[in-house]
């Protein structure tokens, strides 16, 4: 596997966690740049960490997690999205739309990072060591989490009401295109 073709999966890889670090970005107006770090670390840490995985335990876990990790990551997205439109929908002045709490962003890591495991699992049968795949792979989602948490900021003047509804739009579409 050439840097080209680890370069090419990663971004693919990293889509996912760009486009829910986008979404983040657009509603989170207070401390912008620690949540901005905080999504952007969890996505390349997990990333990093789950082709890993997927390369030690192909023969065992893989199997059993492949089945289900579709419905895995549709239900984390749905929960999800349903936290954001409700909030959108119910927003007050004194409330956040998205949630950011740890729990929110280590499920979000998960969610996106399940394809990982799988492209690790991949590695292995190809019989390629992982740590250089890895690393790239975790530094390709980390930046390309947080630029996108950044740039989502041009978003500001938008109402925040609209831009959650848009963010569970998202994360709905996510967790349908994890199940098609």
């Amino acid at each position: 596997m050439s840097i080209y073709e680890i370069i090419i999966l990663s971004v693919a890889l990293a889509l996912d966690a760009l486009i829910v670090s986008f979404s983040y970005g657009a509603v989170i107006k207070e401390k912008r740049c620690k949540s901005a770090f905080s999504l952007a670390f969890s996505f390349g840490f997990f990333q990093m960490l789950m082709p890993v995985l997927g390369w030690y335990f192909t023969n065992l876990v893989y199997y059993y997690l492949e089945r289900y990790s579709k419905w895995i990551v549709f239900t984390i997205f749905f929960i999800l999205g349903c936290k954001f439109l409700k909030d959108a929908i119910t927003k007050t002045e004194n409330n956040t739309i998205s949630c950011i709490s740890l729990t929110c962003i280590l499920c979000l890591a998960l969610a996106t990072s399940i394809d990982a495991f799988g492209a690790g699992a991949s590695i292995k049968l190809l019989d390629i060591e992982i740590w250089k795949p890895a690393v790239i792979i975790g530094i390709i989602t980390y930046t390309m989490s947080f630029f996108g948490f950044l740039i989502a900021g041009i978003l500001k003047n938008i109402s925040e009401k609209h831009v959650g509804i848009l963010g569970a739009l998202i994360l709905f579409y996510l967790a349908l295109k994890s199940v098609i």
